[in-house]
């Protein structure tokens, strides 16, 4: 039988280009994908994607959605009680594996496994280890599009909050980011690709700076609004 699995979904490249790679896996069945909002602004942590283009992605990826809310701020307790809560939710579903995007970072793996661990599902990592400088032109080369949602400024430039992610953008990176943003240097939002049965239409509205990041919103094509991010 195919194992019955969720992926940790961020709405970002590396957690879509895990669910086309998990699609080719002939003993896997992705049965739905799984997010934390922030509560007080309704986006995704970090990445600060609006709710209704997380309900796109998943209706363009033809899966179910559980949305886990998180408090503003949100403390390490919090989220692990919030979590420990959706896992027992998904031991009565019969849920084999939790799927992750993570690339090299192996704390955050270890992490993941031991908060895991002896609960019946398992730690799934697709993409681990591929090198990120191959993975990121992969992707692109792969008929994925994504802009940036979320810019560390000090390693990134703010300028760079909204673009594109394609071989234009990687040939201007500094040589010390991570191609894929795997040190947190930038998180992205993707709108079309190989895992979704059509794009996503959107703008890209106002980038401000705010707690240390500089963050550009993105919105439904016909949808406006002011900026409200974590």
């Amino acid at each position: 039988m195919k194992k019955r699995v969720l992926l940790s979904w961020s709405s970002g490249k590396d957690s879509a280009w895990a669910l086309h790679v998990l699609r080719q896996q002939s003993e896997i069945e992705v049965v739905g994908l799984f997010t934390t909002v922030n509560q007080a602004y309704d986006r995704v942590a970090m990445h600060a994607v609006r709710r209704e283009l997380l309900a796109l992605q998943a209706q363009r990826a033809g899966l179910p959605l559980d949305i886990i809310e998180t408090p503003a701020p949100c403390s390490n307790a919090d989220y692990e009680a919030r979590m420990s809560i959706f896992v027992a939710r998904c031991q009565q579903r019969e849920i084999d594996c939790f799927a992750f995007g993570d690339l090299y970072l192996q704390d955050i793996r270890e992490y993941r496994e031991q908060k895991l661990a002896g609960c019946g599902i398992d730690a799934l990592f697709p993409l681990w280890g591929m090198p990120t400088a191959t993975l990121c032109r992969e992707m692109v080369d792969g008929g994925l599009q994504a802009r940036l949602t979320c810019i560390d400024p000090r390693h990134l430039s703010a300028q760079f909050a909204g673009r594109e992610f394609n071989h234009a953008l990687l040939g201007e990176l500094p040589t010390e980011v991570d191609p894929c943003g795997e040190n947190g240097e930038f998180h992205s939002f993707v709108f079309a690709g190989p895992m979704f049965d059509g794009d996503i239409d959107i703008t890209v509205g106002e980038v401000v700076q705010r707690d240390g990041f500089v963050f550009a919103d993105l919105l439904p094509a016909k949808a406006s609004g002011k900026f409200n991010a974590a």
